[in-house]
């Protein structure tokens, strides 16, 4: 063999030096890209055709598969056909272990198996994708290696997540969910189903959740009551009526609190009965708290019996209420309750709410709008604080005192102003949350370009 023929030096050995460098490591890499290759090849093809392997190598090899990238997905569904519930359930394992996009398909398909175990390790990897390490920290998947008692706790805790509103969800995650709160395998599979639906926001599954509420299943009512207020369809309201009067004291709080939330005055009477008729004082907060979010000016007369009740979420609902109402002859007893000494911080914070919202939107030092920002500072008190602005800043007078201070505020009220701006979903607040996307602050630069992403998806 002649060596002149090769274009390089003709000499007796051919050595490292004598080939260039970037030579080699096209041939390195090349060969590696073909072994890598051929050997997920083999391993996917070997997937195909497992009759002569135990449940154990099978496993693992899925368990192989899960541990590669979004290439395995293909092999990895083909199991999700496997007549073994246990392949089946390695296989959705593997593929939210991946977490990818092309995750989802996959999964969509595995919320329809006959398992449960199956579906529910779906629906926590579809919620996964949206709100990365949910599996991990609060998924019902964790509580199958407990036993059933930890599954059955699972649902004793109300999950309050929620993907942020910029956030889009794939029409057939929400049709998928969907079909899980309606024909799930079992009743924690549906429950399951019904707060990934709230997590997620699926608005097309409002339909299921409100069917739902016709289950025996408590666990299944109360998650999809929860749902229900996270997606906030007020159409849902008046379905929601039936269950003020539910024997069940969480599902009875929590159906009167949503339909508080969805504000369903047609469902007024239904709360009115269930405040007069109050086994406890849970349900008669959760009624009260109700009619005050209805606001409705015919209870009026209910809430100004409330002012002086000893318990301080009554008399902060009663205050709320009249907030709403508007009439300015209830104005001096609000101011009495903002000034009040020693009263309990949510009274000075629903008397608060109430003076702003009877039109006092001044910024003074001591003015009830102020109070309500810097109260965002303080943890115990920011989900209040918060949840007043928002509904507070739908209006424009409110707005527009309030948008100078946020050029002022500490980072926690910067942090907390950003939601609260973008959910009036009006356009005069653009030139602020413009302004706080350029912050110094990394954070508040952060929740300011997702509040203006909130704002250009809800006012086109």
């Amino acid at each position: 063999m002649r060596l002149d023929l090769f274009p390089i030096r003709q000499t007796s050995k051919l050595s490292v030096n004598s080939v260039p460098l970037t030579f080699i490591f096209m041939i390195t890499n090349w060969f590696c890209t073909v072994v890598l290759g051929v050997g997920l090849f083999a391993l996917i093809a070997s997937g195909q055709n497992e009759g002569g392997y135990n449940l154990s190598q099978r496993i693992n090899r899925i368990r192989d598969l899960g541990k590669r990238d979004s290439q395995a997905i293909p092999a990895l569904t083909n199991y999700l056909g496997d007549p073994d519930r246990d392949i089946r359930v390695e296989a959705v394992k593997a593929i939210v272990k991946i977490d990818t996009a092309s995750s989802l398909d996959p999964l969509i398909r595995a919320t329809h198996d006959n398992d449960a175990e199956v579906q529910v390790r779906a629906t926590d990897g579809i919620v996964n994708f949206y709100m990365p390490g949910y599996v991990s920290r609060g998924g019902l998947t964790g509580s199958f290696t407990r036993g059933v008692r930890q599954v059955k706790s699972y649902f004793s805790t109300r999950n309050n997540d929620a993907i942020d509103p910029d956030v889009t969800v794939r029409p057939e995650v929400s049709q998928a969910l969907a079909d899980e709160i309606r024909g799930g395998a079992t009743m924690d599979s549906r429950a399951n189903a019904a707060r990934a639906a709230g997590i997620l926001r699926a608005s097309p599954a409002v339909a299921s959740l409100v069917a739902a509420l016709r289950s025996k299943d408590s666990e299944v009512i109360f998650e999809s009551l929860v749902a229900l207020q996270k997606i906030d369809d007020p159409s849902a309201g008046p379905a929601v009526s039936f269950l003020s009067r539910d024997l069940d004291d969480r599902v009875q709080a929590t159906a009167l609190e949503t339909i508080g939330v969805l504000h369903s005055t047609s469902s007024a009477s239904d709360v009115r009965s269930a405040l007069g008729n109050a086994r406890n004082a849970k349900i008669r907060r959760a009624a009260l708290g109700c009619l005050a979010m209805l606001g409705i000016p015919d209870d009026r007369k209910t809430f100004q019996g409330y002012l002086s009740d000893k318990d301080a979420d009554l008399r902060a609902s009663a205050l709320e209420g009249l907030g709403r109402i508007r009439e300015p002859e209830d104005t001096p007893a609000i101011e009495e309750a903002y000034n009040e000494k020693n009263a309990d911080t949510k009274i000075h914070l629903a008397a608060a709410f109430a003076l702003v919202s009877e039109g006092k939107v001044d910024t003074s030092e001591f003015s009830p709008l102020r109070y309500l920002v810097e109260n965002l500072d303080l943890r115990a008190q920011r989900n209040t604080a918060q949840a007043y602005l928002i509904e507070l800043c739908r209006r424009e007078d409110v707005r527009k005192a309030l948008l100078p201070l946020v050029a002022e505020v500490t980072k926690d009220q910067k942090l907390a102003l950003c939601p609260v701006l973008s959910a009036s979903h009006n356009e005069d607040v653009v030139p602020v949350l413009n302004s706080l996307s350029k912050d110094i602050d990394p954070d508040v630069a952060l929740a300011a370009s997702k509040a203006l992403r909130t704002v250009g998806k809800t006012t086109q």
